[in-house]
């Protein structure tokens, strides 16, 4: 599998690390171009590269891990590609540090607005609900694996990411469609937002 990542911060460079542990390629990008990230690149090592976002868009599983408010600029101008699979871990918040940006998406959810914006992807919510230093060690602990709650429309795609993040450690857990389990996910009231816990069985 090869992955992308639009964004290059904490969140998508501990997914980046666990992809190139599993044997990945992965293609980081972000807004100020390839070359600002070459020390990033470095630090993760073999199997990691920085490309521009068209070139990270490519990849078979595309993680989207921006500000909230970057994100229609993220995405704009993407080439359409049907079935692309993006994991939409964006939270509806400037930034870490403050409170949630208040959108008036009607009943909408953040992930549904993502989708949206990219026409034709098959889009899952993951990686969300985790502060990055927590997704960045092993996921495997003497008390079990650490819960890595996702969500989306499709079956097959989700099918797909749950393999793949098992492969990585985590303890992945399919709590539905878009519409409702991104809510059950979304900051500032989801009740799945921030919450760390492990699963005991290690199967």
């Amino acid at each position: 599998m090869t992955w992308g990542t639009i964004g290059a911060g904490e969140v998508a460079q501990a997914v980046a690390r666990h992809a190139v542990r599993a044997g990945h390629e992965v293609v980081l990008s972000n807004s100020r171009g390839p070359e600002s990230l070459e020390s990033i690149v470095a630090a993760i090592g073999p199997g990691a590269s920085a490309g521009t976002v068209a070139q990270a868009a490519e990849a078979d599983l595309v993680l989207l891990a921006v500000p909230w408010t970057a994100v229609p600029a993220a995405l704009r101008g993407l080439p359409r590609r049907d079935g692309r699979i993006v994991i939409d871990a964006t939270n509806q918040m400037a930034s870490i540090t403050q409170e949630p940006v208040i959108d008036d998406l009607g009943d909408q959810t953040g992930s549904e607005l993502v989708a949206s914006l990219v026409p034709g992807a098959r889009v899952i919510k993951a990686f969300n609900t985790l502060y990055g230093r927590y997704i960045a060690p092993d996921p495997r602990h003497d008390a079990g694996r650490q819960l890595l709650f996702y969500a989306g429309d499709d079956l097959a795609a989700k099918s797909l990411f749950h393999d793949v993040v098992h492969g990585f450690g985590f303890a992945p857990v399919d709590i539905g469609r878009l519409r409702e389990g991104g809510r059950l996910m979304q900051v500032g009231g989801g009740p799945l937002s921030a919450l760390h816990a492990l699963r005991q069985d290690f199967q």
